[in-house]
């Protein structure tokens, strides 16, 4: 009896011992009855990689991370242990990114053949692999956290555009750029109304200017007349009517003179109304070159429109990226 209890405790004893082996085998992820194989990969940062990090070949485990340490000039090398008997690209490179939502990663094998969809991975690949040496180059992509970051910069710009957008074109700045629109009509309708204005007058002076000359025209011809005929005339009486025809004529030509000078009057007070007008127009015309009040802020401020432009061009770019690779931002895991 005693030796039988002595052999139970014994086999119990080795059963525990084998479970804690096996155990510490399971955990450290030792593949027994399976050759490996160690390769380096060279990394500028490895994010949440660490030691025991599984290495996926096309979707399938091939290995797993032995060790990570610091490299010279900034570099960062993490040793892949492979299992025996994997065929590996003939020009591999090591792609570390996070699998889940939940912080887990991994580090994937690709062929440096074959293109990269992202022009960022292909660049960090082609900086390590110019280092040089027996080490595969390695790339890192961004996890989660970051890409919400970015998001998140991405809506505050967009905010801080809005609020921009929505400062720059407030009631008060629209009054003002109805206000001005309207001082610029009735400015446009003054002028019009003193070209007609000056249409008229001018219009009146050449009336009075043929009038006057059909007069001196006339007056000519009877002073022709007068000539011929005043030898004759002295005798008759018909002097005094010759003169009597002069008087009148120099009365329409005092008076046409009048009308002139009423004319020129009329001119001179009219130009006063339009430098007036010209100025006003230039005073604006001057102020919106100048950048100010809001519509010449508008008008000379091209920084919004850069911002806006640069913002969209990123937004929809990172859509883009987004739509045609949702793998390579969102990777879902359940085991």
């Amino acid at each position: 009896m005693k030796r039988r209890n002595e052999f139970l405790v014994g086999l119990t004893v080795l059963a525990g011992l084998a479970l804690i082996v096996g155990g510490a085998l399971w955990l450290s992820e030792t593949d027994i009855g399976h050759r490996q194989r160690m390769h380096t990969a060279r990394f500028r940062t490895v994010g949440s990689v660490s030691v025991g990090t599984p290495v996926t070949f096309r979707g399938v485990r091939v290995g797993r991370v032995e060790a990570i340490r610091l490299a010279q000039e900034n570099w960062v090398e993490a040793d892949l242990r492979i299992y025996q008997g994997v065929g590996l690209p003939s020009r591999p490179a090591a792609i570390a990114a996070s699998r889940s939502l939940f912080g887990d990663w991994a580090i994937t094998v690709v062929s440096r053949d074959q293109p990269l969809d992202d022009p960022n991975i292909a660049k960090l690949i082609e900086e390590a692999a110019a280092v040089g040496g027996d080490v595969w180059p390695g790339a890192t992509l961004p996890d989660v956290g970051q890409l919400t970051a970015q998001a998140g910069r991405i809506a505050s710009d967009i905010a801080s555009l809005t609020n921009r957008v929505q400062e720059a074109f407030d009631t008060n700045a629209v009054r003002e750029l109805r206000r001005s629109i309207k001082d610029f009509t009735d400015i446009m309708d003054q002028l019009v109304g003193f070209t007609k204005n000056q249409t008229s007058l001018l219009n009146k002076v050449t009336g009075n200017v043929a009038a006057t000359s059909d007069v001196v025209a006339s007056a000519s011809t009877n002073f022709q007349a007068t000539l011929a005929r005043i030898d004759s005339a002295t005798s008759s009486g018909q002097l005094q009517n010759i003169m009597n025809s002069t008087q009148a004529t120099s009365a329409d030509i005092q008076k046409a003179a009048a009308d002139l000078r009423g004319l020129m009057e009329a001119a001179r007070s009219h130009e006063a109304s339009l430098v007036h007008v010209l100025l006003a127009a230039d005073s604006l015309m001057t102020k919106i070159q100048a950048g100010q009040g809001t519509l010449g802020m508008l008008a000379t401020d091209s920084m919004l429109y850069r911002e806006t432009t640069a913002t969209i061009v990123q937004l929809r770019q990172l859509l883009l990226d987004i739509q045609a690779n949702p793998r390579k931002y969102f990777k879902f895991s359940v085991f």
